[in-house]
């Protein structure tokens, strides 16, 4: 028996969380992180659209392209990243799990991010 679909606000939220260490990750690069910044800046938008609107399960991945379709190009690759993680989140009691609480990473450890690892 598989668990029922995330609520799409629920799990932007979660991976709005996840994605706090992954910036943290980022930041401590030594190369430039530029486009990097940019692709989390189109999926971190989308994400918070899907906060806010919380589409129906059915709806969610119509719900994303229409709003990565006007940007085109980075905003599509990161709505089709989206709802395959959304996807495998519903299909994984590990990953669910782990966004459950709250996305724990070293990472984000000082920086007000995901829980403690422990």
């Amino acid at each position: 028996m598989t668990a029922p679909p995330i609520r799409p606000a629920a799990f932007a939220a979660m991976l709005l969380r996840a994605l706090e260490a992954s910036d943290g990750r980022r930041k401590k690069r030594k190369r430039n992180t530029a486009p990097d910044s940019l692709g989390m800046a189109m999926k971190r938008a989308l994400l918070e659209g899907a906060t806010t609107s919380d589409p129906d399960p059915d709806e969610f991945e119509g719900f994303l392209l229409e709003r990565a379709l006007p940007e085109g190009g980075g905003a599509l690759a990161m709505a089709r990243e989206i709802f395959e993680e959304w996807r495998l989140a519903a299909a994984s009691p590990e990953l669910r799990a782990w966004l459950e609480e709250g996305a724990p990473s070293d990472d984000a450890q000082g920086e007000g991010g995901g829980a403690d690892r422990r």
